[in-house]
Order: C-alpha cells, then structure tokens, then sequence
C-alpha cells in the first residue's frame, strides 16, 4: 500500500493586521500554505501584495492590539513562531527586483548563486564557501540551464539572464534537508520583454513540476503558469477569495477585483485577460 506523505505546513497566518506607518495595509488576514504547494496572489496595485510578502518575510510585523478580548495575530513560517532573521532568509526563496542582496553587477554568476548561502551581497572575504556549497551551485546552474551564465558578470546580463541567476540563487539558499524548497517571487515578469517572460514561464514550469513550491505574488494574468492551481484575491488589504483556478480566473471575479470590465481566454493551460 502506497503510504500517503503528510502535508507540510509553510505558511500559517491567523488574525494578522499589519500598518505601513500610521495606515493598516492588511486586515485579519487568515492564510494558509502548505510546503511544495503552487499558489498565485492576485491584485491589483495598492491592494497589499507586497506587505504581504514583507509579513512572511518578518520585514513587517503584525499589530498587536492593547485589547484582550480582540484575538492576538499568529504567524508560523515552517511550523515555527520565532527566527533569527539570518537564519530565515536562508531558508526563504525570496526573489524580488527590490531584494538588498541582489548581487553587485561585477559578481558572476556562479558567485551570485553562492551568495545565497549567506544573504549577502557578494561573497566578503570572512564567508567561507565550502565544496558542498559550489557542488550545490554547480547543480542549481544545470537545474535552471545557466551553466553558460556561471562566469560572466551579472552587470553584463541582460534582464532575464538576471532573473534566471536571481531565482538560482534563491533556490541554493533556501535548500533545505527534508523539506521542499519554497520561492516566493514578487512580480518576477516586471521589466522583461516578452522573450524574458516566456523564458522566465518555463523555467517556472519546470521547476514547479520538479516539486519546487510556488508562491507567485502579481498583477498579470499570464504570469500565472499551469502548475499553479490555487488563487487567493487580495483586495484593498483583504482576502476577498481563495480557491481553485478555474472557478476564480473567469471575467466576473477578475472584474470585480480590478473594478474594470475584463475579458479572459485561455490557451494552452495559460490565462490571458485584457
């Protein structure tokens, strides 16, 4: 008899209210997220997505109301509460043209992928990189097909090749004994054309299909590749749905989301609305 594998929490969030100054940007957020598991975050500009990540991320921390009979926020990330926030950033995939270690324009490839071991932005002279670790970057440069990349410059790359070197070096980081890696990628299709983003959709295949979880934070529809299943709504700073695909990327919901009249096709597994 086949032995059914339990599911591995990654993400729990409970009552979260989170402020970017004197403004709540997310109200009573109630997530979760389960490791190797395909998800999209679907909004539009303003509505909270990138909080959302900086919560996950622990960059923002949830309010904690001075009242005690209103419910107390709980935040879980890999079944655990508390973390040093280096040792997160290790096991976090996070890619985002925002991220303060993106690598420095004269680093290679090879080197930016290893700067994910230690959530830096390059490799300073006190970090000390061991054959595990370019084994490791030797197999994260095949397994996103930049073996090409691995010494030339990141300042010589184009925007895609970039991207593609940004997500290795998410992926070396965020390994882990035992449990599937996680990339959490905010608006990854920003500032490519459109080759760049065909690229970039079927790298994102692949490694969905190879078990790497997906938590896609974006705006465009096409971003969200077939592998992804499961669409939570963000709306002004709330979940407004979260449920399958098909039953949530139809033209009334995406209408009503983006309060404009919108169309949708699909083809090839892939959603295209305008």
């Amino acid at each position: 008899m086949k032995m059914v594998q339990p599911m591995v929490p990654f993400l729990e969030l409970r009552h979260v209210n989170v402020a970017r100054g004197d403004n709540v940007v997310l109200h009573d957020i109630h997530l979760a997220i389960h490791a190797g598991e395909h998800i999209a975050i679907l909004g539009p500009n303003g509505c909270g997505k990138s909080t959302l990540i900086k919560t996950i991320t622990c960059e923002c921390y949830p309010i904690i109301a001075a009242d005690p009979t209103v419910p107390r926020p709980h935040v879980s990330i890999f079944g655990r509460e508390r973390w040093d926030l280096t040792e997160l950033k290790k096991r976090l995939g996070v890619v985002s043209p925002e991220l303060p270690g993106r690598p420095t324009l004269h680093t290679t490839g090879r080197d930016a992928i290893l700067t994910g071991f230690f959530s830096s932005s390059t490799l300073w002279p006190n970090l000390t990189v061991t054959p595990e670790m370019h084994a490791r970057a030797d197999e994260v440069l095949r397994q996103i097909d930049a073996v090409n990349l691995a010494d030339k410059p990141v300042g010589q790359m184009s925007a895609g090749q970039q991207r593609r070197i940004m997500i290795g070096r998410a992926l070396a980081g965020s390994a882990h004994a035992g449990s599937a890696a996680m990339l959490l990628l905010d608006e990854p299709s920003n500032a490519l054309d459109l080759a760049a983003q065909r690229d970039l959709r079927g790298l994102l295949r692949e490694l969905a299909q190879q078990g790497t979880g997906i938590l896609l934070i974006t705006h465009h529809i096409a971003d969200i590749i077939p592998e992804i299943d499961r669409i939570l709504m963000l709306q002004d700073g709330r979940i407004v749905a979260d449920g399958p695909k098909h039953e949530l990327l139809t033209a009334p919901q995406l209408s009503s989301l983006f309060h404009a009249k919108v169309s949708v096709t699909v083809q090839d597994g892939y959603y295209n609305a305008w």
